[in-house]
């Protein structure tokens, strides 16, 4: 019989911790597809986050260190610094990357670092119970902000995507969703794009992907995905922000 899918060898046998139907496990599919496809398995070191992909060390069949909250960039740096010819990249959630390590991402695009960012977005704090994140939406209902979130009180959501593309250093940013099979494709090339960016040297490359958190939600999977289409993609429109790595 033919084979028409398999799973990728640069994921472990390892069972998922994550929670039904959370869209971690898709993107975890897609980023090792894409070091599978570019042959870079055995040069590519993983930096896993404090949040709910803490235990991405178990998953991801390459070299992998554990950050401290936030500072996967930093330690990202140090490793590509030390020996460039690796490919290093970051896996982040949006409390880990856009509130405690905001400081880390920014200034590792500014300098230019060649490292590739995979930032998930699902606007809010998953692991420690469902807090408000930097990323949650207005009137948006968490363990901090039972009534919704008050713009007046904290604020609009940040735009990740769109504050990295502003800065010189940046060479790709992207913004891609995984609630639905088109999304899921477009994912995979942006985040194909966002190796062969570090690996053709162009500098730093960040694709935020926008994921649902049924759990803290309160909803189903099928729900969450239908929230996120209805009230995440508005807020944050999906497309490349910035692309530098076709200039010569």
């Amino acid at each position: 019989m033919k084979t028409v899918f398999k799973k990728t060898p640069i994921l472990t046998d390892a069972i998922l911790h994550y929670c039904p139907g959370c869209g971690h496990g898709i993107v975890h599919r897609l980023v090792a597809e894409c070091i599978e496809e570019l042959g870079i398995q055995n040069r590519t070191v993983a930096l896993v986050p404090v949040g709910c992909a803490v235990f991405g060390y178990r998953y991801f069949n390459v070299d992998c260190v554990e950050a401290a909250h936030g500072r996967a960039p930093a330690a990202a740096t140090g490793i590509k610094r030390t020996d460039p010819n690796r490919v290093v990249f970051t896996y982040q959630g949006d409390g880990d990357l856009a509130s405690i390590g905001a400081a880390e991402i920014v200034h590792a695009a500014h300098r230019g670092e060649k490292i590739t960012t995979i930032f998930i977005n699902n606007a809010i704090y998953g692991m420690t119970g469902g807090q408000m994140a930097p990323t949650t939406l207005v009137g948006q209902k968490t363990t901090t902000s039972p009534y919704g979130r008050d713009e007046n009180h904290c604020g609009k959501p940040i735009r990740i995507a769109e504050m990295l593309a502003t800065i010189e250093g940046s060479a790709y940013i992207a913004r891609v969703a995984v609630n639905s099979p088109a999304n899921i494709i477009a994912a995979k090339k942006a985040i194909k794009a966002a190796f062969q960016c570090q690996l053709d040297g162009k500098g730093f490359a960040l694709v935020e992907v926008l994921s649902n958190c049924p759990t803290n939600w309160g909803m189903s999977p099928v729900e969450s995905m239908e929230w996120l289409e209805q009230n995440m993609i508005p807020y944050y429109p999906l497309g490349v922000k910035k692309d530098k790595t076709k200039e010569v």
